[in-house]
């Protein structure tokens, strides 16, 4: 037992013994508030790596400019309280020679670096993986004793990792130019896109003059490379299927107004607008009347701009469209006029500047899949929604009564009416159907966007050539051609930029018409051509 006692006691010496030796003293205090700039940060720097726990305090009022020296001491004022920079003892009255400490812009980078290095020794991982991040702005070599510090008692693995990188950055300036070798090679197992920044920066002219060095470094930079190129096309694939899902919503309403009904409707994209204008209303409501439920307005939303656009689209088939049914020219012109009249009536009731939609706390953000590849959530959630519009659309073209009815007008007109259905009813039910959906569309597309009385121009066009390319009435072909067009403009921005890409999927898509009328899936049938 007292061998056991006599080990305690041991232990709390020593720990006693650290904690005094490296306790922050006054005059440590008083070299770290006053005297020139290159003293301060020598002062702060040994002061960082002992790292006392009455640091942070000085640090964090020096950026709060509440510091005062006098006499050779550091004194921190907060309100009336005076209270002894190295001590923390209360300090009775502040002297009377007392003078302000001011902080330069490079004094304030240290203190904001030296803060964010402290922390790296807080008891919170969050508070620790913050200050790695923080101090990849702004590391170098006389932080090394603080980096050592920090990795000798990290326990969560993914942070030791960033340690010994951020260990490893530090060194790539050092003196010795073993040691920028060995930190080049470290550099080289990272998957940070930084690094990658850092490493060029360092093969610069005037960067790295030893070719030893340099050698590594580049070797270092094409690992690093290797790794990021598989973030960088996974995020082409993304964005890609990201925007083959928006075009996607946007074409499944123009497959039954045009692909079922044979009606070429430029004011699609207006109908996509009161979708978009509709969420905009929900939203203020929400954020007026049940603001503790304004995360879920989206889901009120939804159906709210299905009706608002499907009531419209009905209104424009009874008056307009159903007169112009065979004529597919006159429906072009009738909805390209009926669209800016839309237009017009969206800038009277809400104005001509755009209006911003929020997206809900649980759309905001994103999950982290590589260090150089971020996938936001309301991107995510337009692909599911996607997917649930085209089964519903599926299902209730494949399997409901009223998909039959449709199916039954669009093939034979003059059979269907003989055998009792109503062509007139079904027709304005099917426009409403396809112009519910571009307000579903729109709903969609103000979650990662402003909301303008231009939304839908600029996917008109594409939409057409979706539908077109897949297959007048066909959605699988809709969903193949959107994705497909998706990708290939996302590939052939990042290799010849937006415009030219846009031409050149716009030639593509007309040699392949010439070649293929029937666009990807042709319509089997007696009297389909083959």
């Amino acid at each position: 037992m007292s061998w056991v006692l006599f080990r305690r006691g041991l232990f709390a010496l020593l720990a006693w013994w650290s904690c005094a030796a490296h306790a922050l003293t006054p005059e440590q205090a008083f070299a770290i508030a006053g005297g020139d700039s290159d003293e301060r940060i020598e002062a702060l720097g040994k002061a960082v790596a002992a790292a006392d726990e009455r640091l942070p305090v000085l640090v964090q009022a020096l950026l709060d400019d509440e510091v005062k020296v006098a006499g050779q001491r550091a004194y921190i004022l907060k309100g009336e309280e005076v209270t002894d920079a190295a001590s923390g003892a209360a300090v009775a009255k502040l002297p009377d020679d007392a003078e302000d400490v001011v902080n330069n812009n490079r004094m304030r980078r240290e203190l904001e670096a030296a803060l964010a290095g402290l922390k790296l020794l807080s008891p919170d991982v969050q508070a620790r993986r913050g200050a790695v991040r923080d101090l990849r702005e702004a590391i170098d070599e006389s932080k090394l004793p603080l980096l050592d510090k920090a990795l000798a008692a990290e326990t969560d693995a993914g942070l030791r990792a960033e340690l010994e990188a951020l260990r490893a950055i530090a060194l790539v300036t050092a003196g010795d130019a073993a040691k920028r070798i060995d930190a080049a090679r470290a550099l080289g197992a990272s998957t940070q896109a930084s690094t990658r920044v850092l490493l060029m920066e360092r093969l610069q002219p005037g960067g790295e003059d030893d070719p030893a060095v340099r050698a590594e470094l580049q070797r270092a930079l094409d690992a690093v490379n290797s790794r990021l190129a598989w973030g960088e096309r996974a995020g082409v694939v993304f964005s890609g299927v990201s925007l083959g899902s928006i075009l996607l919503l946007v074409a499944l309403g123009l497959a039954i107004t045009y692909g079922l009904m044979g009606v070429i409707n430029m004011a699609h994209g207006e109908l996509m607008m009161i979708g978009a204008y509709a969420t905009y209303v929900v939203q203020n409501l929400f954020r007026a009347y049940l603001p503790g439920a304004f995360d879920w307005y989206i889901v009120a939303a939804i159906p709210a701009s299905f009706l608002a656009a499907g009531l419209v689209g009905a209104g424009l088939e009874r008056s307009v469209i159903r007169w112009l049914y065979g004529r597919p020219l006159e429906t072009l012109l009738a909805t390209w006029g009926i669209s800016l009249v839309l237009q017009q009536a969206v800038r009277s009731l809400f104005g001509a500047q755009n209006v911003q939609v929020e997206n809900p706390s649980w759309l905001s953000g994103g999950v982290d899949v590589l260090s150089n590849l971020t996938l936001p959530y309301n991107r995510i959630a337009i692909i599911v929604f996607a997917v649930l519009v085209l089964a519903g659309m599926a299902l209730l073209i494949a399997r409901t009564r009223l998909g039959l009815f449709v199916r039954s007008v669009t093939q034979n007109r003059p059979m269907a009416s003989c055998m009792g259905v109503n062509t007139a009813r079904v027709d304005t039910l099917a426009f409403a159907l396809g112009a519910g959906i571009a307000g579903l569309a729109g709903c969609a597309l103000s979650q990662v966007g402003n909301v303008g009385s231009d939304l839908g121009q600029g996917y008109i066009v594409d939409s057409f050539m979706v539908v077109v390319l897949g297959g007048v009435g066909q959605l699988a072909g809709t969903v193949y051609a959107a994705l497909g067009l998706g990708v290939v403009n996302k590939l052939l921005e990042g290799w010849q930029g937006a415009v030219l890409a846009k031409i050149m999927v716009l030639l593509f898509i007309v040699a392949f018409i010439q070649k293929r009328p029937q666009g990807l899936f042709a319509v089997k049938g007696r009297s389909a051509e083959a």
